[in-house]
């Protein structure tokens, strides 16, 4: 018994398989954009959206390889220092944290809050 009887974008009779949802590639892609389009991205969606956004952030501050930046201003551009890839921990016992390979460290200096931008180096592997 067909659970589906027009395809799910242009509403055309189906024929074929019985548990067939789209009478061609180009409504299954076009059906697919608009759900995605109205916002109804799931929660890995979600996540890969922020640390595309995180990485960019951390890359447009960061040109030299090190770089210390007040954290307000990385927040104002949309950065969430909650969504990273991996972490790194030196000698010292500072958490590096990682988005891909820019990297932050969390330091609070005269009563602001600042993040210093690393990129990853070979060393760091170990």
């Amino acid at each position: 018994m067909r659970s589906q009887t027009t395809c799910l974008a242009c509403n055309r009779k189906l024929e074929g398989r019985t548990d067939k949802k789209f009478c061609d590639p180009y409504c299954k892609s076009a059906w697919h954009y608009e759900k995605k389009r109205k916002g109804d991205a799931g929660f890995f969606s979600k996540v890969d959206q922020q640390l595309k956004t995180n990485r960019k952030i951390l890359k447009l501050f960061n040109k030299s390889g090190k770089a210390t930046v007040r954290a307000q201003i990385l927040f104002d551009k949309g950065f969430d220092p909650n969504f990273f890839t991996h972490y790194w921990k030196n000698k010292k016992g500072d958490v590096y944290l990682f988005i891909y390979e820019y990297g932050f460290l969390t330091k609070i200096e005269n009563g602001k809050k600042k993040f210093i931008l690393v990129t990853w180096q070979d060393y760091m592997e170990k």
